[in-house]
């Protein structure tokens, strides 16, 4: 799976994310790419929810 994958998975937008917050994106991809996601998740668990809120991917 891939970082951008998994960020629509969490209904995040991932372009956005990145956009505004370039160093916190690079810095969890280059984890992502070491971690399984489910063990991603659980280190991020409340970050991935303040991320959610900040950048949510709008629904098609």
């Amino acid at each position: 799976m891939e970082f951008d994958e998994y960020l629509i998975q969490k209904k995040i937008d991932a372009q956005a994310f990145k956009k505004a917050d370039a160093p916190r994106f690079l810095e969890w991809e280059g984890l992502f790419l070491t971690m399984h996601p489910e063990s991603f998740t659980a280190h991020k668990k409340f970050l991935i929810n303040e991320i959610r809120r900040r950048y949510h991917l709008k629904e098609a």
